[in-house]
Formats: structure tokens, C-alpha cells, sequence
């Protein structure tokens, strides 16, 4: 690790804090983040990790749901969470001499939080119209239904936001066991970046009142599922869902996986925008991501067409995938190895980017600088590609499509095993 990059302490009784300091900056980004997710949830929870990202947002032991609200906007940045299916984040980007008061507010929202049993029965409400509209938009709703497909079986698998029913049976009482059992160290981690003193900020830190640990996580393995999986669903649009098998959040070759993936639908000069929509206009929105969790990844291409051109898109992204790695060239490389190093150091500049960036250091023991990682993209070359690509092709591959009935024939005609 580049000491003049990122700093390190480890608390004696608390989490650890890490930050990036850039004294050019005129604001920090804070977060807390706690390595808890969906996939840590019973069925009976399923939802409340999501449930209490909102509701430590709901006051706190001294101040109520309107005055932290007006708190938060006095500060004039960001105040924002998020929750995912390993990790959850309390974050916030204020002016660099506002860090400390935004901290104070941080820390007793996430160790003091109210938590109201009438504001978890007006909120609960919020979140199942939040549930709704993820039904109402396509893209969300299929990719809920293939992940649970790509995870079968399995608490990964489960949604994010829960279920009506799932959350119906939390309580107030519920949450707060919850939130006693994993919002504690070593499960937590404090980030921050921008204008600040990584000294400051370990005294700041270590003056809270912290709990005892938490337990470990005891995670099931994930497995990834394959096949194919039809869902008849009244869209103007067909959905198209496609993942194969990808990489771990610590893996080594994620350098070989990021170009890779740049290349086959990572931007507007990449395989599958160029072929799907640019050369044959099948559709407005291709592309591709990589999902990487602790323990399994997918590598996953997304397609939002007509029904009617479906089919020929079923057959076009399996034909880019088949002759990806036979077909790569220097070129193409090293304009994907040039793309990622522009989005690295752009990033470098966003003092909220950064902050993000560090909370992946409870997935490794050690973090690179994003100059790190440029350097070993510069390494990457053709046949390693080749190699890494061609592997992930002989593995097994689940398909999703979701469209009217009366088209789900004529698409299911051109997918393997449907």
C-alpha cells in the first residue's frame, strides 16, 4: 500500500479507519460502511438490511426525523446509502471544515439511531412502493428475476428490497436486533477522503462509544445456477438477460476481466453496441457489466429490444461471445487498456469516488491505488485475454428473457435448451 495514497489504523476496541488524503480539495466524503447484506438475511428477514438503511435515517437518540433531516441539509452536500447484497454504507460529502460535525451526525445515526415504531410503519409502506416501481421498470425487474435464477435457492439470491410479505412480518423490535448483531466492528470500517487529517480523523473516531464485535458472517457458498429461464410479462420491450460465470471481488485477474468486458459491451466502441444497435439497429440498450462478490461473479450482457427482433439478438450476442477471443487483436486491446486508464484517473479526482473506493478494503488485506491497477492493466496481453475469456465461455451460462407471451415462441425457437 502507498502510505502517500491511503493510511490505515485499526482501532483497539472499534473499526477500522481508513483515508485518502487530498489537501487540494475543498470537501470530504465520509462513510461508514458495515459488511452486512441481503444474502446475510433469513427468509423470514429478507428486506431488512434495505429496511434499516432507511430507517437509520429516522433520528436519532437526540435528535428526531425532522431535525436530522434539517441537520443533513444545513450541511448543503450529499447525504446518501445504499445497500447491496454483501455491504451497506452511510455516507456523506460536505465542505472539508464541515467533517467533523458530518461525522458526529454519521456515527449516531449508524450506533444511536431511534429507530420509531411509527416511522417503521410509514416507511415500510415507502419501501414497498419502492418494490413497485422496481416492478414497473423492465430493466430492474428482470435483472431481480435472473439473479434469483443465477443464485437458486440461495440467500444471494433473495431481492434486495424483500418482499411485502417479508417485510410485513419485521418489527421495530426486529430491526433493532438486527442492527444490534452485525452494526459493530470488525464488521465496520470508516472512510473517508478529500481535505483531512488521517490523525484527526483516528482521535475523531476512537472518542465514540463503541460495541462489543460481531459475530462472523458464516456465509454459504454461492452457486451459480445455468439453463435458461422464460418469464411471460406484458413489456413493449423484450428483455434479454445473459451471465456466465466471472470472478471473485479479490481475484487477481481483474485487470484481464475489466478489458474483457470493455471490450464486449463496455461502451459505445465496444462488440455488442457496434454490432446490436449500430450496425443493425436491433436495439437502444446493450451492453455489458461485471458482478463480483466475495466469493463468485457473473459476467453478465443485458438487451432491451422489440420482440419482434429478439430472436436475431438472442443469435447476434452468441455469435460476438463465440468469436470474442479467436477475434482480438493489439489494437482493440489497447484501446480498451486506454479506456480504463481514462476512467481510473478521472476517478482519481472525485473525492466521493475515492471514498467509495476505500470501502472495498474489508474485502482485502491490502488496497491498490488506482496508478497500481493501471499498471497491471498495461500488462494485460492478447493471449492472456484469449485465455481468461475462453474459459469463462467453456463454463455453464443462464439466459433470461422476459416479453409478451405471444412472442416468447418465436424467441425461445432461437436459445439453447429452451
Amino acid at each position: 500500500m502507498n502510505k502517500s495514497y491511503i493510511e490505515e489504523t485499526q482501532l483497539a476496541t472499534g473499526p477500522l479507519v481508513v483515508s485518502h488524503a487530498m489537501p487540494e480539495a475543498q470537501s470530504v466524503a465520509l462513510g461508514i460502511f458495515v459488511d452486512v447484506g441481503s444474502r446475510d438475511e433469513t427468509v423470514a428477514q429478507a428486506g431488512i438490511t434495505h429496511a434499516l438503511e432507511h430507517m437509520l435515517f429516522k433520528g436519532t437518540r437526540e435528535l428526531d426525523v425532522h431535525q436530522l433531516a434539517i441537520r443533513l441539509d444545513a450541511l448543503g452536500g450529499n447525504a446518501n446509502a445504499y445497500t447491496s447484497r454483501e455491504r451497506t454504507c452511510f455516507h456523506l460529502h460536505v465542505l472539508h471544515e464541515q467533517w467533523r460535525e458530518a461525522l458526529g451526525l454519521l456515527s449516531s445515526m449508524v450506533l444511536e439511531p431511534a429507530l420509531p415504531a411509527a416511522e417503521w410503519q410509514r416507511e415500510r409502506d415507502v419501501i414497498i412502493s419502492e418494490m413497485a416501481m422496481v416492478d414497473d421498470t423492465p430493466e430492474e425487474w428482470v435483472m431481480d428475476q435472473h439473479v434469483t435464477a443465477l443464485f437458486a435457492g440461495q440467500a444471494v439470491g433473495q431481492p434486495v428490497l424483500g418482499t411485502p410479505e417479508s417485510l410485513g412480518g419485521v418489527t421495530r423490535d426486529d430491526l433493532a436486533a438486527y442492527l444490534g448483531h452485525w452494526y459493530r466492528p470488525p464488521r465496520m470500517l470508516i472512510a473517508a477522503a478529500g481535505r483531512i487529517d488521517h490523525a484527526e480523523l483516528v482521535e475523531a473516531v476512537a472518542n465514540w462509544n463503541w460495541p462489543a464485535g460481531a459475530e462472523s458472517a458464516g456465509r454459504e457458498k454461492a452457486r451459480i445456477c445455468g439453463g435458461v429461464q422464460v418469464l411471460a410479462r406484458d413489456f413493449e420491450q423484450a428483455q434479454l438477460v445473459l451471465s456466465l460465470p466471472g470472478i471473485v471481488a479479490t481475484s487477481e485477474a481483474r485487470p484481464q476481466a475489466w478489458i474483457a468486458n470493455q471490450i464486449l459491451g463496455g461502451g459505445m466502441s465496444s462488440r455488442l453496441f457496434s454490432e446490436v444497435r449500430e450496425k443493425r439497429g436491433l436495439a437502444y440498450s446493450v451492453g455489458s457489466h461485471l458482478s463480483m462478490l466475495t466469493d463468485t461473479g457473473s459476467w453478465t450482457v443485458t438487451c432491451g429490444t422489440s420482440p419482434e427482433h429478439a430472436g436475431s439478438c438472442v443469435d447476434l450476442i452468441g455469435e460476438v461471445l463465440g468469436r470474442l477471443p479467436d477475434s482480438l487483436d493489439e489494437a482493440e486491446v489497447a484501446r480498451a487498456r486506454q479506456q480504463l486508464e481514462v476512467q481510473l484517473r478521472m476517478g482519481m479526482d472525485s473525492v466521493e469516488g475515492q471514498m467509495l473506493y476505500l470501502g472495498g478494503r474489508l474485502d482485502e488485506a491490502k488496497l491498490l491505488t488506482p496508478m497500481q491497477w493501471i499498471e497491471r492493466i498495461r500488462t494485460v496481453d492478447v493471449d492472456t485475454l484469449r485465455d481468461w475469456i475462453g474459459a469463462r465461455l467453456a463454463e455453464g451460462r443462464l439466459w433470461t428473457v422476459a416479453a409478451p407471451e405471444a412472442a416468447l415462441a418465436g424467441i425461445c425457437d432461437r436459445l439453447p435448451q429452451c
